[in-house]
């Protein structure tokens, strides 16, 4: 046998044993109807490790996306037999143990609770007040007055983690790093699976050493705030395609890709690459479910390819949204914006009387850069369409070429 013919023989051989480990057809069928209503059975992904971790049935994990996911979409994705995420960032501790004893009345399926482990802002008044002069001629165009004092989005305390001690959700996901050590160890010691993300090679191998079961590596294609802990760099930021295999080579936990993924082809290339599975967001924000506005649902419908941008406008950190009048005529990323999330504060008053007349001009449009690959599907739906899909895409890259 010389040299072409082994090579051959190598190719055909590896082919061979992909097709076969990827996907069976009986598996495709099951699939197909469980979307149709029928039950389902065990099938067969070629990269168990998040499935085995996470106990769920597919890979498929819906991002949390604070202010845009309800019970509903939680409980739907889950039954479907992916990981529905609900955002707690937004909750009391009365509220979230509320919110999950109605998820668990609805399902027994694993869920994931997810917080934000963001830095307290500085205390910068003068800053502040800067802020709020640039956004001035706003005020006066839409006849409404300087906002006072708000709320303030507080990261993961004490408080939060005894919730979490006391309810014991399946998964704990946190974003902008992982709270402080002593924390992590009683989610930890509650059996609660880590998960955290990720958006360089650097901040896995980080979330790694610190604790974390599985690692998310947000691309720069993804939708939402950023997960960016160890940087702030905006422009160094790395796309999907390139960070996975990066992060897979750099740390031994399971690596979940983001960003860029809105069907079954985003969901095989990124198995491809190495990655255990996904999570989705802007996909699911089509959903019925989500608890999007009138104007974000049809700025969504309406996105082009090239209609997002990252900005901290709206929150004081990087986050990807649709570009709209206020991103366009301050910049996306301008000068003087006050820390996360000091800065929702000047800018929610514009947000909610632009909404009252129908216009997006100042609403943060969360969507990644795969908007236009979307589709108006329910959760339940999108989830088993999202892994048939996948599934079929895997069968044929694992079919033997003719060529």
């Amino acid at each position: 046998m010389n040299l072409i013919e082994r090579r051959r023989f190598v190719k055909g051989a590896a082919v061979g044993a992909l097709a076969s480990s990827l996907v069976d057809t009986n598996y495709l069928l099951a699939t197909r109807a469980q979307a149709q209503g029928a039950p389902s059975r065990a099938g067969a992904w070629p990269n168990r490790r998040l499935l085995d971790l996470l106990k769920v049935e597919h890979p498929i994990i819906q991002a949390p996306m604070g202010g845009h996911v309800g019970i509903d979409m939680v409980v739907a994705v889950a039954e479907a037999g992916g990981l529905g995420s609900f955002p707690a960032a937004r909750s009391t501790a009365s509220q979230l143990r509320d919110n999950l004893a109605k998820i668990r009345s609805r399902t027994r399926k694993p869920i994931n609770l997810n917080f934000l482990c963001h830095a307290a802002p500085r205390t910068d008044e003068a800053g502040q007040e800067s802020w709020r002069k640039r956004l001035a001629p706003y005020y006066a165009e839409l006849g409404v007055g300087a906002p006072g004092a708000s709320a303030i989005l507080g990261p993961f305390n004490a408080e939060m983690c005894d919730v979490v001690t006391e309810v014991k959700p399946e998964i704990v996901s946190f974003h902008f790093g992982l709270p402080e050590a002593v924390l992590v160890r009683r989610v930890k010691d509650a059996g609660c699976i880590i998960l955290s993300t990720a958006t360089t090679v650097a901040e896995a191998r980080w979330l790694e050493e610190h604790g974390t079961d599985a690692v998310i590596a947000q691309g720069a294609d993804a939708g939402g705030h950023r997960g960016m802990f160890l940087t702030m760099d905006v422009a160094s930021q790395v796309g999907t395609l390139a960070l996975v295999p990066q992060v897979v080579d750099a740390v031994r936990i399971p690596v979940i890709a983001a960003g860029g993924i809105a069907d079954g082809r985003g969901i095989a290339a990124a198995l491809a690459l190495g990655a255990s599975g996904v999570q989705c967001g802007t996909a699911y924000l089509f959903c019925p479910e989500a608890t999007v506005s009138p104007v974000h649902r049809a700025s969504l419908k309406s996105a082009r390819d090239d209609s997002t941008a990252i900005s901290t406008i709206f929150t004081g950190r990087p986050a990807r949204s649709i570009m709209n009048r206020i991103m366009r005529e301050l910049g996306p990323v301008p000068a003087g914006v006050p820390d996360f999330p000091l800065a929702s504060a000047a800018v929610r008053p514009l947000t909610l009387k632009a909404e009252s007349l129908g216009s997006p001009d100042f609403t943060q449009l969360y969507a990644g850069q795969a908007v236009t690959l979307c589709r108006d599907l329910p959760a339940r739906d999108l989830t088993l369409r999202l892994a048939a899909e996948a599934l079929e895409k895997l069968a044929v890259l694992g079919r033997p070429s003719s060529g």
